[in-house]
């Protein structure tokens, strides 16, 4: 693993962003530009960037930041990591290249509901104890 998180936070403030409270601590979330339909992503310092054409309060929105708030979890956890050419899970790295992943010898789309840690962040995505 290239990175293990700690238990630091950051506060980033500017107009664009704002925090979501998650269990003691508040989530910097980062409204930006997102590529395609992709609405939401968690970062490995523990953010998350959302689509500036989501309302993070509206039902669509809370559907997103729960799901990245799933990612979040699993990524502190350390259950789940990822760079530019992998993606981990339960210690098991997965090959990532042009929007795929190769997981058990078969190249799916990157948030492909099939792959297990997309399937834990879509059950998450109505639970009331995040958004």
């Amino acid at each position: 693993m290239a990175f293990k998180l700690n238990s630091e936070t950051r506060k980033l403030r500017t107009p664009d962003n704002s925090t979501f409270k998650f269990g003691r601590r508040d989530v910097p979330i980062r409204k930006v530009d997102l590529e395609g339909t992709t609405l939401g992503e968690a970062n490995m310092d523990g953010t998350i960037s959302l689509d500036k054409s989501v309302d993070e309060n509206s039902p669509m929105g809370r559907k997103v930041v729960n799901h990245e708030l799933s990612h979040v979890e699993d990524i502190e956890s350390g259950k789940a990591s990822y760079d530019d050419n992998w993606v981990m899970w339960e210690g098991e790295k997965y090959d990532r290249k042009n929007g795929k992943i190769k997981y058990k010898g078969t190249w799916y789309a990157e948030g492909d509901n099939s792959l297990p840690w997309e399937k834990k962040a879509v059950r998450a995505e109505n639970r009331e104890h995040y958004a």
